[in-house]
């Protein structure tokens, strides 16, 4: 399996039992995006800004995600990854009493480096013990919990932040992850040890820049990371900006809730239905379908308001489910089991990157145009973009 060395496990652990990890990291990770950007917007007061600490942020976690084949190299997945769990625990708990921004800012850049290991390795235990099942129903059952888990989280983190203040929400999601701790405890998975190894940084960077330019060289992977790129840009606008455009447009923290929640049930109606419908028609159909519509709903939500918008931000989830359990798929067909814990290092800068260019150009429009609602220009573009490069030959 891979390159890691499975000693023990419990004999029931499959691919399914990693894939049900979407249930704890989608209702915490609900809780956590409900107020995120709220509560970013109390300490620096501005949309603008929110998007460049964000885009700071998600340069941060780019970085752990290249050097996360280093890390692999001196210890071992199930190490990394109680670790990483652990780590978000306490950090999540910790934010829910900072009071200060730069306290609170620091523990953000900690849970940062927790949440890039440990949503990468996720993935990699599915692949490992996928056996026959393959990774695309895998995918399926993961974003289907994913899914379940995030139904309630925008109520629940609205219900705290209603009573209490906005970062109270966080103590929930720390309960959540100190849960998925004890859950991977049960697991009884025991891997071999790794030899540390002295580490030199130049030795270090130059084997860095050599699995990147091979990662870009093998066949299919500059189209992987193009799609993923776009996937992930449309999904950092959402979160990021339509809890703010909501607020902004009078509306309460209920209807947020609310809007937020409906626009988790695309995803549970059509995440088993994906599994099937990718075996049978393949990839490419749902990813255009998926960008080409969200394109249109983004063109559509820089010129309306009230409850209009309101139906555009639910509506748009359909898209966003059509995409969900098929972005990556084109990275995992398209490498050897030996070679994913190499290149996923580099491959899962298309998702932290695109949280970097997104709320930049956000960030320009506001500026530019005066009213946060023109980020959603930037949404549709990426979003033609997509389809763009999904129509071109393959490379």
């Amino acid at each position: 399996m891979a390159k890691d060395r499975y000693i023990s496990m419990r004999k029931f652990v499959s691919g399914f039992s990693f894939a049900n990890f979407g249930l704890f990291t989608g209702f915490a990770d609900g809780i956590y995006n409900a107020v995120y950007s709220l509560v970013i917007l109390e300490i620096f007061r501005s949309s603008a800004i929110v998007g460049v600490y964000v885009a700071a942020y998600a340069a941060f976690c780019m970085f752990v995600g290249l050097f996360a084949n280093e890390l692999l190299r001196q210890f071992s997945k199930a190490k990394l990854f109680y670790f990483s769990l652990l780590m978000l625990a306490v950090c999540y708990a910790m934010m829910g009493f900072s009071i200060r921004p730069g306290t609170f800012i620091a523990l953000d850049f900690t849970t940062g480096f927790a949440i890039t290991l440990s949503s990468m390795l996720i993935p990699l235990f599915m692949s490992d013990f996928s056996r026959d099942v393959g990774m695309a129903r895998l995918n399926a059952r993961y974003h289907l919990w994913l899914n379940v888990g995030a139904l309630f989280a925008p109520m629940i983190a609205v219900a705290i932040a209603s009573r209490f203040d906005n970062r109270a929400a966080f103590f929930a999601s720390a309960a959540i992850y100190m849960a998925a701790v004890l859950f991977f405890r049960f697991f009884g998975i025991v891997q071999e040890d790794k030899r540390a190894r002295p580490v030199n940084p130049r030795r270090t960077m130059r084997a860095l820049w050599r699995n990147t330019r091979l990662f870009f060289r093998t066949p299919g992977m500059t189209r992987a990371y193009a799609i993923n790129f776009g996937y992930y840009s449309l999904r950092a606008m959402r979160y990021l900006y339509v809890p703010i455009v909501v607020i902004e447009n009078g509306f309460s923290k209920d209807t947020l809730g609310w809007v937020l929640t409906l626009g988790i049930v695309p995803y549970l109606i059509l995440s088993e239905f994906m599994g099937r419908a990718v075996r049978k028609y393949g990839k490419s159909i749902w990813l255009g379908l998926g960008f080409g519509s969200f394109a249109i709903f983004s063109a559509a939500a820089t010129i309306m308001t009230g409850f209009p918008l309101l139906a555009i931000f639910v509506l748009w989830q359909v898209s966003g489910a059509l995409m969900e359990s098929v972005h990556d798929l084109m990275f995992f067909d398209n490498t050897k089991k030996s070679e994913q814990t190499r290149f996923y290092g580099v491959f899962r800068t298309s998702v932290n990157l695109p949280n970097v260019v997104a709320p930049i150009l956000g960030a320009a429009c506001i500026a530019i145009y005066g009213v946060t609602a023109a980020v959603w220009g930037v949404s549709a573009a990426i979003g033609a973009i997509s389809v763009g490069i999904l129509l071109t030959k393959k490379k």
